[in-house]
């Protein structure tokens, strides 16, 4: 049974209005949070299945849909393991979008599986040898190239990237000022220590 007294997250363009005048200082989003709940920082994801508690979101929407901010409004963006959760014509309105509200200079952080990780450990790395094996309690699989199509697949996985990839799709938007960055490393303060997933292997940092 749901708690009436837990706070319960904005649903609108009002609700999100309102969440950005509590906040002292740069306006971070985190977007796709599932359950990291970042403090400091409005947490946004879609939560139709109800698997994230309701106060631990502060704008439950969809991101298929132009986010209910004002252009040049935010500070800093931080997504991880989101975009591969789109078909490419969802990331690239998202992607539009997100960079429409960060204002001039603002970053977005995007932090991801990577496909050429994902490629040499089909190639290189034995079945019975393979750490993400037991760590995802998937050894039923029989085959690397299972294992490789399962990568594709599950997890709700829609399109994966390399950097390439990365680089051009956010090209393909308008911007070009995008950088490769190791596993919570950043040169900007706000955006150091965010990563939850060690398989965030793909992470790019994009300048307005």
């Amino acid at each position: 049974m749901k708690d009436p007294l837990k706070k319960k997250p904005a649903t609108d363009a009002a609700g999100a209005k309102a969440l950005v005048k509590k906040i002292k200082g740069p306006i971070k989003l985190n977007v796709g949070c599932g359950t990291d709940y970042k403090k400091g920082w409005i947490n946004i994801d879609n939560n139709t299945d109800e698997n994230i508690e309701s106060d631990k979101l502060d704008l439950d929407w969809d991101m298929r849909n132009p986010l209910p901010f004002d252009d040049n409004s935010v500070d800093f963006i931080f997504n991880e393991h989101f975009f591969e959760h789109l078909t490419p014509d969802e990331a690239r309105s998202a992607m539009t979008d997100l960079m429409r509200i960060l204002k001039p200079g603002g970053v977005m952080r995007i932090a991801m599986p990577d496909l050429e990780d994902i490629v040499d450990h089909y190639l290189n790395v034995p079945l019975d040898k393979d750490p993400v094996i037991e760590k995802f309690k998937i050894d039923f699989v029989k085959t690397r190239a299972e294992w490789m199509n399962m990568s594709f697949r599950w997890w709700g996985h829609l399109w994966l990237y390399d950097w390439e990839e990365l680089v051009r799709r956010l090209h393909e938007v308008g911007y070009d000022n995008v950088v490769r960055c190791k596993l919570r490393e950043s040169k900007h303060p706000e955006l150091r220590g965010l990563e939850i997933r060690d398989g965030s292997i793909l992470i790019g940092e994009v300048t307005k």
